[in-house]
Protein backbone atom coordinates (compact mmCIF):
# COMPACT_ATOMS: atom_id res chain seq x y z
CA UNK A 1 0.00 0.00 0.00
CA UNK A 2 2.85 2.38 0.92
CA UNK A 3 4.58 1.64 -2.39
CA UNK A 4 1.37 2.32 -4.26
CA UNK A 5 0.93 5.65 -2.46
CA UNK A 6 4.50 6.67 -3.24
CA UNK A 7 3.95 5.80 -6.90
CA UNK A 8 0.82 7.95 -6.98
CA UNK A 9 2.70 10.87 -5.45
CA UNK A 10 5.48 10.61 -8.04
CA UNK A 11 2.93 10.56 -10.86
CA UNK A 12 1.14 13.55 -9.33
CA UNK A 13 4.40 15.53 -9.07
CA UNK A 14 5.06 15.03 -12.80
CA UNK A 15 1.54 16.11 -13.71
CA UNK A 16 1.78 19.18 -11.46
CA UNK A 17 4.82 20.37 -13.44
CA UNK A 18 2.87 19.95 -16.68
CA UNK A 19 -0.08 21.91 -15.31
CA UNK A 20 2.15 24.77 -14.11
CA UNK A 21 3.37 25.27 -17.66
CA UNK A 22 -0.25 25.72 -18.78
CA UNK A 23 -0.49 28.94 -16.77
CA UNK A 24 2.28 30.61 -18.74
CA UNK A 25 1.94 29.14 -22.24
CA UNK A 26 -1.24 31.05 -23.10
CA UNK A 27 -1.95 34.76 -23.23
CA UNK A 28 -5.60 34.16 -24.00
CA UNK A 29 -7.67 35.51 -21.10
CA UNK A 30 -10.60 33.14 -21.62
CA UNK A 31 -8.30 30.10 -21.75
CA UNK A 32 -6.60 31.20 -18.51
CA UNK A 33 -9.96 31.77 -16.80
CA UNK A 34 -11.21 28.37 -17.88
CA UNK A 35 -7.99 26.80 -16.60
CA UNK A 36 -8.45 28.38 -13.16
CA UNK A 37 -12.13 27.42 -13.09
CA UNK A 38 -11.41 23.80 -14.03
CA UNK A 39 -8.62 23.54 -11.44
CA UNK A 40 -10.92 24.89 -8.73
CA UNK A 41 -13.86 22.67 -9.63
CA UNK A 42 -11.64 19.59 -9.91
CA UNK A 43 -10.50 20.21 -6.34
CA UNK A 44 -6.80 20.85 -6.94
CA UNK A 45 -6.59 24.62 -6.40
CA UNK A 46 -4.54 24.00 -3.23
CA UNK A 47 -1.72 22.76 -5.47
CA UNK A 48 -1.55 25.98 -7.50
CA UNK A 49 -2.41 28.79 -5.09
CA UNK A 50 0.41 31.10 -6.23
CA UNK A 51 -0.28 30.52 -9.93
CA UNK A 52 -4.01 31.15 -9.47
CA UNK A 53 -3.41 34.30 -7.42
CA UNK A 54 -0.98 35.70 -10.00
CA UNK A 55 -3.26 34.83 -12.92
CA UNK A 56 -6.34 36.41 -11.38
CA UNK A 57 -4.38 39.49 -10.36
CA UNK A 58 -3.33 39.97 -14.00
CA UNK A 59 -6.89 39.42 -15.21
CA UNK A 60 -8.21 41.92 -12.66
CA UNK A 61 -5.73 44.63 -13.68
CA UNK A 62 -6.59 44.46 -17.37
CA UNK A 63 -9.79 45.46 -19.14
CA UNK A 64 -11.84 42.64 -20.62
CA UNK A 65 -14.60 42.89 -23.19
CA UNK A 66 -16.54 40.02 -24.69
CA UNK A 67 -19.87 39.33 -26.34
CA UNK A 68 -20.05 36.08 -24.36
CA UNK A 69 -22.17 36.28 -21.20
CA UNK A 70 -20.58 33.02 -20.04
CA UNK A 71 -17.08 34.54 -20.16
CA UNK A 72 -18.06 37.86 -18.58
CA UNK A 73 -19.86 36.06 -15.74
CA UNK A 74 -17.00 33.60 -15.25
CA UNK A 75 -14.52 36.46 -14.85
CA UNK A 76 -16.91 38.17 -12.40
CA UNK A 77 -17.27 35.00 -10.29
CA UNK A 78 -13.59 34.06 -10.22
CA UNK A 79 -12.46 37.54 -9.22
CA UNK A 80 -15.12 38.08 -6.58
CA UNK A 81 -14.47 34.63 -5.09
CA UNK A 82 -10.88 35.72 -4.53
CA UNK A 83 -11.76 39.08 -3.01
CA UNK A 84 -11.11 41.16 -6.14
CA UNK A 85 -13.86 43.71 -6.71
CA UNK A 86 -15.80 43.71 -9.97
CA UNK A 87 -18.76 46.00 -10.57
CA UNK A 88 -22.08 44.47 -11.69
CA UNK A 89 -21.98 47.07 -14.47
CA UNK A 90 -20.03 44.50 -16.50
CA UNK A 91 -23.40 42.93 -17.34
CA UNK A 92 -24.84 46.13 -18.82
CA UNK A 93 -23.89 45.11 -22.37
CA UNK A 94 -26.44 42.32 -22.08
CA UNK A 95 -29.27 44.68 -21.12
CA UNK A 96 -31.58 46.98 -23.05
CA UNK A 97 -32.27 50.67 -22.45
CA UNK A 98 -34.66 49.74 -19.61
CA UNK A 99 -31.81 47.92 -17.83
CA UNK A 100 -33.45 44.55 -18.42
CA UNK A 101 -31.63 41.55 -19.89
CA UNK A 102 -32.10 41.25 -23.65
CA UNK A 103 -34.07 38.37 -25.15
CA UNK A 104 -31.04 36.74 -26.72
CA UNK A 105 -29.58 36.01 -23.31
CA UNK A 106 -32.61 33.90 -22.41
CA UNK A 107 -31.61 31.36 -25.08
CA UNK A 108 -28.05 30.90 -23.85
CA UNK A 109 -28.09 28.14 -21.18
CA UNK A 110 -24.35 28.19 -20.45
CA UNK A 111 -24.39 31.96 -20.21
CA UNK A 112 -27.41 31.87 -17.90
CA UNK A 113 -25.81 29.26 -15.65
CA UNK A 114 -22.59 31.28 -15.47
CA UNK A 115 -24.58 34.43 -14.65
CA UNK A 116 -26.66 32.63 -12.03
CA UNK A 117 -23.62 31.29 -10.18
CA UNK A 118 -21.75 34.59 -10.42
CA UNK A 119 -24.64 36.68 -9.14
CA UNK A 120 -24.70 34.77 -5.84
CA UNK A 121 -21.53 36.63 -4.88
CA UNK A 122 -23.64 39.75 -4.41
CA UNK A 123 -23.26 42.03 -1.43
CA UNK A 124 -25.76 44.36 0.24
CA UNK A 125 -27.57 46.87 -2.01
CA UNK A 126 -26.94 45.21 -5.35
CA UNK A 127 -30.48 44.93 -6.80
CA UNK A 128 -29.08 44.37 -10.29
CA UNK A 129 -27.57 41.08 -9.14
CA UNK A 130 -30.79 40.12 -7.37
CA UNK A 131 -32.51 40.65 -10.71
CA UNK A 132 -29.81 38.58 -12.45
CA UNK A 133 -30.52 35.69 -10.07
CA UNK A 134 -34.27 35.93 -10.61
CA UNK A 135 -33.94 36.26 -14.41
CA UNK A 136 -31.47 33.40 -14.86
CA UNK A 137 -33.29 31.11 -12.42
CA UNK A 138 -36.58 31.63 -14.27
CA UNK A 139 -35.15 30.77 -17.67
CA UNK A 140 -33.02 27.87 -16.42
CA UNK A 141 -36.08 26.33 -14.76
CA UNK A 142 -38.00 26.71 -18.03
CA UNK A 143 -35.22 24.93 -19.89
CA UNK A 144 -35.28 22.08 -17.37
CA UNK A 145 -39.05 21.75 -17.66
CA UNK A 146 -38.88 21.91 -21.44
CA UNK A 147 -36.20 19.18 -21.56
CA UNK A 148 -34.04 21.29 -23.87
CA UNK A 149 -30.76 20.69 -22.01
CA UNK A 150 -28.49 17.70 -22.48
CA UNK A 151 -26.13 15.96 -20.08
CA UNK A 152 -23.93 16.98 -18.40
CA UNK A 153 -25.24 20.58 -18.59
CA UNK A 154 -28.68 19.61 -17.31
CA UNK A 155 -27.09 18.04 -14.21
CA UNK A 156 -25.03 21.17 -13.52
CA UNK A 157 -28.12 23.37 -13.87
CA UNK A 158 -30.18 21.18 -11.54
CA UNK A 159 -27.46 21.24 -8.88
CA UNK A 160 -27.00 24.99 -9.19
CA UNK A 161 -30.73 25.66 -8.88
CA UNK A 162 -30.65 23.65 -5.68
CA UNK A 163 -27.45 25.25 -4.39
CA UNK A 164 -25.41 27.79 -6.42
CA UNK A 165 -21.77 27.00 -7.09
CA UNK A 166 -20.23 29.53 -4.62
CA UNK A 167 -22.10 27.79 -1.79
CA UNK A 168 -21.45 24.16 -2.66
CA UNK A 169 -19.29 21.87 -0.56
CA UNK A 170 -16.29 21.78 -2.87
CA UNK A 171 -15.10 18.22 -2.39
CA UNK A 172 -18.59 16.79 -2.96
CA UNK A 173 -19.02 18.98 -6.04
CA UNK A 174 -15.68 17.66 -7.31
CA UNK A 175 -17.06 14.12 -7.38
CA UNK A 176 -19.76 15.28 -9.80
CA UNK A 177 -17.34 17.33 -11.88
CA UNK A 178 -14.94 14.43 -12.41
CA UNK A 179 -17.59 12.80 -14.60
CA UNK A 180 -18.71 16.00 -16.30
CA UNK A 181 -15.36 17.59 -17.10
CA UNK A 182 -14.28 14.61 -19.17
CA UNK A 183 -17.34 15.13 -21.39
CA UNK A 184 -16.61 18.81 -22.04
CA UNK A 185 -15.25 19.80 -25.42
CA UNK A 186 -11.60 20.75 -25.14
CA UNK A 187 -11.10 19.28 -21.67
CA UNK A 188 -7.53 18.72 -20.54
CA UNK A 189 -6.79 15.09 -19.65
CA UNK A 190 -3.70 16.11 -17.63
CA UNK A 191 -5.89 18.13 -15.27
CA UNK A 192 -8.36 15.30 -14.89
CA UNK A 193 -5.67 12.69 -14.23
CA UNK A 194 -3.98 14.91 -11.64
CA UNK A 195 -7.30 15.67 -9.95
CA UNK A 196 -8.16 11.99 -9.58
CA UNK A 197 -4.69 11.14 -8.29
CA UNK A 198 -4.78 13.97 -5.78
CA UNK A 199 -8.26 13.00 -4.62
CA UNK A 200 -7.13 9.45 -3.89
CA UNK A 201 -3.92 10.61 -2.18
CA UNK A 202 -5.83 13.04 0.05
CA UNK A 203 -8.42 10.39 0.76
CA UNK A 204 -5.69 8.23 2.30
CA UNK A 205 -4.33 11.18 4.29
CA UNK A 206 -7.80 12.07 5.62
CA UNK A 207 -8.48 8.48 6.63
CA UNK A 208 -5.26 8.40 8.68
CA UNK A 209 -6.20 11.71 10.30
CA UNK A 210 -9.66 10.44 11.21
CA UNK A 211 -8.09 7.51 13.03
CA UNK A 212 -5.59 9.77 14.79
CA UNK A 213 -8.08 12.27 16.19
CA UNK A 214 -9.74 9.57 18.29
CA UNK A 215 -6.65 9.24 20.54
CA UNK A 216 -6.71 11.02 23.95
CA UNK A 217 -4.32 11.15 26.91
CA UNK A 218 -5.71 10.12 30.32
CA UNK A 219 -5.19 12.29 33.41
CA UNK A 220 -6.96 13.22 36.59
CA UNK A 221 -7.93 16.54 38.13
CA UNK A 222 -8.59 15.81 41.86
CA UNK A 223 -10.40 19.07 42.63
CA UNK A 224 -13.13 18.58 40.03
CA UNK A 225 -16.40 16.65 40.42
CA UNK A 226 -16.00 13.08 39.24
CA UNK A 227 -18.09 13.57 36.12
CA UNK A 228 -15.88 16.48 34.97
CA UNK A 229 -12.42 15.05 35.62
CA UNK A 230 -11.91 13.26 32.34
CA UNK A 231 -13.47 16.01 30.29
CA UNK A 232 -11.42 18.81 31.82
CA UNK A 233 -8.12 16.94 31.80
CA UNK A 234 -8.55 16.10 28.14
CA UNK A 235 -9.52 19.66 27.39
CA UNK A 236 -6.36 21.02 29.05
CA UNK A 237 -4.25 18.41 27.31
CA UNK A 238 -5.73 19.55 24.03
CA UNK A 239 -4.60 23.12 24.52
CA UNK A 240 -1.20 21.93 25.80
CA UNK A 241 -0.78 19.82 22.66
CA UNK A 242 -1.64 22.85 20.54
CA UNK A 243 1.08 24.89 22.27
CA UNK A 244 3.64 22.09 21.89
CA UNK A 245 3.07 21.85 18.15
CA UNK A 246 3.33 25.48 17.11
CA UNK A 247 6.39 27.70 16.84
CA UNK A 248 7.40 29.90 19.78
CA UNK A 249 6.24 33.05 18.00
CA UNK A 250 2.84 31.43 17.31
CA UNK A 251 1.96 30.24 20.82
CA UNK A 252 -0.17 33.36 21.36
CA UNK A 253 -2.70 31.79 19.00
CA UNK A 254 -3.69 29.16 21.55
CA UNK A 255 -4.78 31.94 23.92
CA UNK A 256 -7.36 33.02 21.34
CA UNK A 257 -8.78 29.48 21.27
CA UNK A 258 -8.88 29.35 25.08
CA UNK A 259 -10.66 32.70 25.18
CA UNK A 260 -13.28 31.56 22.67
CA UNK A 261 -13.83 28.34 24.62
CA UNK A 262 -14.36 30.34 27.80
CA UNK A 263 -16.85 32.57 26.00
CA UNK A 264 -18.69 29.53 24.67
CA UNK A 265 -18.92 28.05 28.18
CA UNK A 266 -20.41 31.34 29.39
CA UNK A 267 -23.00 31.32 26.59
CA UNK A 268 -24.00 27.75 27.49
CA UNK A 269 -24.47 28.90 31.07
CA UNK A 270 -26.74 31.73 29.91
CA UNK A 271 -28.89 29.25 28.00
CA UNK A 272 -29.09 27.00 31.06
CA UNK A 273 -30.18 29.97 33.18
CA UNK A 274 -32.90 30.85 30.67
CA UNK A 275 -34.20 27.30 30.87
CA UNK A 276 -34.05 27.20 34.67
CA UNK A 277 -35.88 30.52 34.91
CA UNK A 278 -38.39 29.49 32.24
CA UNK A 279 -37.45 32.67 30.36
CA UNK A 280 -39.36 33.27 27.11
CA UNK A 281 -36.95 35.24 24.93
CA UNK A 282 -38.01 37.49 22.09
CA UNK A 283 -36.88 36.51 18.62
CA UNK A 284 -34.04 39.07 18.68
CA UNK A 285 -32.94 37.96 22.16
CA UNK A 286 -32.87 34.36 21.02
CA UNK A 287 -30.91 35.21 17.87
CA UNK A 288 -28.39 37.24 19.89
CA UNK A 289 -27.59 34.36 22.24
CA UNK A 290 -28.23 31.24 20.18
CA UNK A 291 -25.96 32.41 17.35
CA UNK A 292 -23.08 32.39 19.85
CA UNK A 293 -23.61 28.86 21.16
CA UNK A 294 -22.87 26.94 17.92
CA UNK A 295 -19.22 27.93 18.38
CA UNK A 296 -18.44 29.39 14.96
CA UNK A 297 -15.77 31.67 16.43
CA UNK A 298 -14.15 28.79 18.33
CA UNK A 299 -14.10 26.60 15.22
CA UNK A 300 -12.54 29.29 13.03
CA UNK A 301 -9.91 30.25 15.61
CA UNK A 302 -8.99 26.67 16.58
CA UNK A 303 -8.63 25.45 13.00
CA UNK A 304 -6.30 28.35 12.20
CA UNK A 305 -3.76 27.76 14.99
CA UNK A 306 -1.45 25.57 12.94
CA UNK A 307 -1.66 27.43 9.64
CA UNK A 308 1.80 28.97 9.87
CA UNK A 309 2.38 32.37 8.25
CA UNK A 310 -0.93 32.23 6.39
CA UNK A 311 -2.73 33.63 9.46
CA UNK A 312 -1.39 36.80 11.07
CA UNK A 313 -2.21 38.18 14.51
CA UNK A 314 -4.50 40.67 12.75
CA UNK A 315 -6.37 37.71 11.24
CA UNK A 316 -6.95 36.20 14.70
CA UNK A 317 -8.17 39.56 16.02
CA UNK A 318 -10.54 39.86 13.04
CA UNK A 319 -11.82 36.31 13.50
CA UNK A 320 -12.94 36.98 17.08
CA UNK A 321 -15.02 40.07 16.33
CA UNK A 322 -15.95 40.27 12.64
CA UNK A 323 -19.43 40.68 11.17
CA UNK A 324 -18.63 37.83 8.78
CA UNK A 325 -18.21 35.40 11.70
CA UNK A 326 -21.50 36.59 13.17
CA UNK A 327 -23.15 36.10 9.78
CA UNK A 328 -21.77 32.57 9.55
CA UNK A 329 -23.03 31.82 13.07
CA UNK A 330 -26.51 33.05 12.16
CA UNK A 331 -26.59 30.83 9.08
CA UNK A 332 -25.53 27.92 11.29
CA UNK A 333 -28.25 28.64 13.85
CA UNK A 334 -31.09 29.29 11.41
CA UNK A 335 -30.38 26.21 9.28
CA UNK A 336 -30.07 24.02 12.37
CA UNK A 337 -33.35 25.28 13.80
CA UNK A 338 -35.21 24.84 10.51
CA UNK A 339 -33.89 21.28 10.09
CA UNK A 340 -34.61 20.24 13.67
CA UNK A 341 -38.04 21.87 14.03
CA UNK A 342 -40.18 18.95 12.83
CA UNK A 343 -38.25 16.53 15.03
CA UNK A 344 -39.28 18.53 18.07
CA UNK A 345 -37.28 19.62 21.10
CA UNK A 346 -35.36 17.41 23.46
CA UNK A 347 -35.92 17.81 27.16
CA UNK A 348 -33.73 20.68 28.33
CA UNK A 349 -33.74 22.54 24.99
CA UNK A 350 -34.67 26.22 25.02
CA UNK A 351 -37.04 27.60 22.37
CA UNK A 352 -35.52 27.72 18.89
CA UNK A 353 -35.43 30.77 16.64
CA UNK A 354 -38.23 29.18 14.60
CA UNK A 355 -40.45 28.86 17.68
CA UNK A 356 -39.64 32.37 18.88
CA UNK A 357 -40.48 33.86 15.50
CA UNK A 358 -43.74 31.89 15.29
CA UNK A 359 -44.80 32.96 18.79
CA UNK A 360 -43.84 36.59 18.36
CA UNK A 361 -45.43 37.09 14.93
CA UNK A 362 -48.29 34.56 15.28
CA UNK A 363 -47.37 32.77 12.05
CA UNK A 364 -47.01 29.17 10.85
CA UNK A 365 -43.75 27.26 10.81
CA UNK A 366 -43.54 27.60 7.01
CA UNK A 367 -43.83 31.38 7.29
CA UNK A 368 -41.05 31.33 9.89
CA UNK A 369 -38.92 29.14 7.61
CA UNK A 370 -39.41 31.65 4.78
CA UNK A 371 -38.35 34.57 6.96
CA UNK A 372 -35.28 32.76 8.29
CA UNK A 373 -34.32 31.79 4.74
CA UNK A 374 -34.42 35.47 3.77
CA UNK A 375 -32.21 36.28 6.76
CA UNK A 376 -29.79 33.56 5.65
CA UNK A 377 -29.53 35.22 2.22
CA UNK A 378 -28.81 38.55 3.92
CA UNK A 379 -26.01 37.00 5.99
CA UNK A 380 -24.42 35.58 2.84
CA UNK A 381 -24.21 39.12 1.49
CA UNK A 382 -22.35 40.16 4.64
CA UNK A 383 -19.83 37.37 4.19
CA UNK A 384 -19.36 38.14 0.49
CA UNK A 385 -18.70 41.76 1.43
CA UNK A 386 -15.91 40.71 3.80
CA UNK A 387 -13.98 39.24 0.85
CA UNK A 388 -13.43 42.75 -0.49
CA UNK A 389 -13.36 44.77 2.72
CA UNK A 390 -10.64 42.57 4.25
CA UNK A 391 -8.74 41.35 1.20
CA UNK A 392 -5.48 41.46 3.14
CA UNK A 393 -6.98 38.83 5.47
CA UNK A 394 -8.35 36.69 2.64
CA UNK A 395 -7.32 33.27 4.08
CA UNK A 396 -9.19 34.06 7.31
CA UNK A 397 -12.26 35.30 5.44
CA UNK A 398 -12.26 32.23 3.19
CA UNK A 399 -12.08 30.02 6.30
CA UNK A 400 -15.33 31.61 7.50
CA UNK A 401 -16.98 31.26 4.08
CA UNK A 402 -15.94 27.60 3.93
CA UNK A 403 -17.49 26.98 7.35
CA UNK A 404 -20.77 28.46 6.09
CA UNK A 405 -20.55 26.24 3.00
CA UNK A 406 -20.15 23.17 5.22
CA UNK A 407 -23.29 24.22 7.12
CA UNK A 408 -25.25 24.41 3.86
CA UNK A 409 -23.99 20.91 3.15
CA UNK A 410 -24.88 19.46 6.56
CA UNK A 411 -28.39 20.91 6.62
CA UNK A 412 -29.17 20.46 2.92
CA UNK A 413 -32.86 19.83 2.11
CA UNK A 414 -33.75 20.66 5.74
CA UNK A 415 -32.07 17.46 6.95
CA UNK A 416 -29.95 17.50 10.09
CA UNK A 417 -26.91 15.50 9.00
CA UNK A 418 -24.91 17.12 11.81
CA UNK A 419 -26.99 15.18 14.36
CA UNK A 420 -28.03 12.19 12.26
CA UNK A 421 -24.98 10.98 10.40
CA UNK A 422 -26.98 8.41 8.45
CA UNK A 423 -27.77 11.23 6.01
CA UNK A 424 -24.06 11.36 5.17
CA UNK A 425 -23.27 7.67 4.81
CA UNK A 426 -22.92 7.62 1.03
CA UNK A 427 -20.97 10.85 0.69
CA UNK A 428 -18.63 9.82 3.55
CA UNK A 429 -17.92 6.55 1.73
CA UNK A 430 -17.21 8.50 -1.48
CA UNK A 431 -14.94 11.01 0.24
CA UNK A 432 -13.03 8.73 2.61
CA UNK A 433 -13.32 5.12 1.46
CA UNK A 434 -13.98 4.68 -2.26
CA UNK A 435 -11.07 5.69 -4.51
CA UNK A 436 -11.93 7.53 -7.70
CA UNK A 437 -11.45 5.24 -10.76
CA UNK A 438 -8.51 6.43 -12.86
Amino acid sequence: MQGSEECMRQMADKLKKNVRTLFWTSNDVVARMNLVDAIQRLGISHLFENEISSTLSDIHKNDFTSSSLQDIALRFRLLREHGLWVSPDVFNNFKDDDRRFINGVANDPRGLLSLYNAAYLLVHDEPELEEAISFSRHHLKSMIQGSVLKHPLVDQVQRALHLPLPRTYKRAETLHYFLEYGQEEGHNSILLDLAKLDFNILQGVHLKELKAVSEWDENSIPLLPEYLKNFYSKLLNNFKEFEDQVAVNEKYRVSYAKMEFQKLSHYYLEEAEWLHQNHKPSFQEQVALSTKTPGAQLVCVSTAIGRGDVFTKEAFEWTTRSDAIKACAKIMRFMNDIASFKRGKNKGDIASTVECYMNEHKVTSEAAFTELSLLIEDEWRTMNEALFEHHELLPAVQRVVNLAISIMFLYDKRKDAYTFSSHLQEIVKSLFVKPVPM
